[in-house]
């Protein structure tokens, strides 16, 4: 899967998968992106059907949260399982 096998957005899927949801700053900080660059590969993501976004107001502050969907989680798993199956075997 090509959007999952770019490097950022499977750390993202990753970092999704063992989490009920987690905030955009989260994200940020934890994989050292840009704003842009971060929300250009949420888009991505959010495209395929991946990840779910959420925005809303802490007070007066905007908070954006994403979420793994079923689709996300089922793409990831077939990835991983892609990539165990194409691993080289010890002899």
């Amino acid at each position: 899967d090509r959007v999952i096998h770019e490097p950022v957005r499977l750390a993202i899927l990753s970092i999704l998968a063992g989490a009920d949801s987690v905030e955009f700053k989260f994200l940020e900080g934890t994989l050292g992106l840009s704003k842009g660059n971060l929300s250009s590969h949420a888009t991505k993501l959010e495209e395929a059907g991946y990840i779910e976004v959420n925005k809303t107001f802490r007070g007066k502050t905007p908070v954006t949260t994403y979420r793994l969907t079923a689709a996300g989680r089922q793409a990831l798993d077939s990835y991983w399982s892609a990539v165990r199956g194409a691993a080289p075997t010890s002899p």
